[in-house]
């Protein structure tokens, strides 16, 4: 990810992202490896007036996956944490 330019590159390959989904893939990364609730999530992204919107969020994580896991149906990256929110998960690089 290069924030200067609002680049997000997987496998060197630039991956187009919305305005909504940039800011929430930089909330994630800004907290690595921390659990996100859903509310915290739609207060940094969208705003106090959007905080029960959890549907919301639910598709846009979608999207994120949709573009960014290998298998989007088996994230590795953006982890669902059941009931709290969900905590991104950076990956090893292979040795």
């Amino acid at each position: 990810m290069d924030q200067s330019l609002r680049n997000v590159f997987i496998n060197e390959k630039q991956v187009h992202l919305t305005s909504t989904e940039y800011n929430l893939l930089s909330l994630f990364i800004r907290h690595a490896g921390k659990v996100l609730t859903h509310h915290f999530i739609l207060k940094e992204v969208w705003g106090l007036e959007s905080i029960q919107d959890v549907q919301y969020l639910r598709v846009y994580i979608g999207h994120l996956r949709q573009k960014l896991e290998l298998d989007p149906n088996r994230p590795q990256l953006i982890i669902t944490e059941p009931g709290v929110g969900y905590r991104f998960q950076l990956l090893e690089p292979d040795t």
